[in-house]
């Protein structure tokens, strides 16, 4: 028992590997051991465990939900072991991967102008970027920071406030001639509406008539799980969207897009976090990121 202790996070690291070759052969080639060797330590993991984490065909293998959960545990445990000997071995310079989560468009024209800045600053971190606007699972260990919008969920995450946008529904001058201009906000339903495909804390659009806020659901022929795209389809003019301001800056200006419904705008705002797993164990390259996030968005 006590050598299968000492051997956990090697075994781990396999782990990791078949889970994501996908088979024990290319687990093996990428390696460098015998296919039996790799299932070895698979089974080893499943008979200390008492589960099955894989199960396996003649031509592939696929996780099980209790291997999904113990392939996030595995991610932490091996990146946190990663940062442990990072920092000890030079306390003074934050170096290892950072997987930031970002909005497709928000990235693009906020964050990812920033990186160069922060890795001439810190030139031993390698900062992978998801651009999705999808919520990453930060505490599953897919993400090490995520910038979102809107209202937080309670959970165990910390977050630190970057910034706010409002947002703004919006159309195409071709469109609204072939559809016609909504006078309010119950003309939509007459209208295509393109609304994002994830779901929200809010199921609709919010808006603002006779003094009451309410949220009113939309329906249209095409969801996306990203900004830019409705915006591009917008500016097509295949419908209507309501997307964050910082998307839509220059189709206003240039007449590509124009607002619609702002007497019922509620002026809301969205707010934009930076989210991460905090306290004292907190990473040292997780935490340089997310000052400069606050430093540069902030500003």
């Amino acid at each position: 028992m006590e050598r299968y202790k000492a051997d956990r996070a090697g075994e781990m690291a396999t782990f990791m590997a078949v889970a994501h070759a996908g088979s024990l052969s290319a687990t093996a080639r990428d390696l460098g051991l015998t296919p039996s060797a790799v299932s070895r330590s698979v089974t080893r993991i499943e008979e200390r465990l008492g589960v099955r984490l894989v199960v396996r065909t003649t031509r592939s293998l696929r996780l099980t939900p209790e291997g999904e959960a113990y392939l996030r545990s595995a991610c932490r445990i091996l990146a946190d072991l990663d940062e442990a000997e990072e920092a000890i071995a030079d306390r003074g310079r934050p170096r290892g991967h950072v997987r930031v989560s970002v909005a497709s468009a928000h990235g693009r024209l906020t964050v990812v102008p920033a990186l160069a800045e922060f890795l001439e600053r810190y030139p031993e971190i390698i900062v992978e970027v998801d651009a999705s606007d999808e919520i990453a699972d930060i505490l599953g260990g897919r993400a090490d920071v995520a910038v979102r919008f809107g209202p937080l969920i309670d959970s165990p995450l910390t977050a630190r406030r970057l910034g706010e946008t409002g947002r703004t529904v919006v159309a195409s001058p071709a469109y609204l001639a072939r559809a016609g201009v909504p006078q309010t906000p119950a003309d939509l339903a007459h209208h295509n509406c393109l609304d994002f495909s994830f779901r929200r804390i809010e199921p609709g659009w919010p808006f603002l008539e006779n003094g009451r806020s309410y949220i009113l659901p939309v329906s249209g022929s095409i969801t996306a799980n990203n900004g830019e795209t409705l915006v591009q389809l917008a500016t097509q003019g295949v419908g209507i969207t309501r997307v964050g301001n910082f998307h839509i800056g220059d189709a206003l200006a240039s007449g590509e897009l124009v607002p619609l419904l702002e007497d019922f705008n509620p002026q809301d705002r969205e707010a934009i976090h930076a989210i991460f797993i905090g306290g004292p164990s907190m990473p040292t390259r997780v935490r340089v990121f997310v000052d400069f996030l606050v430093e540069k968005l902030k500003s």
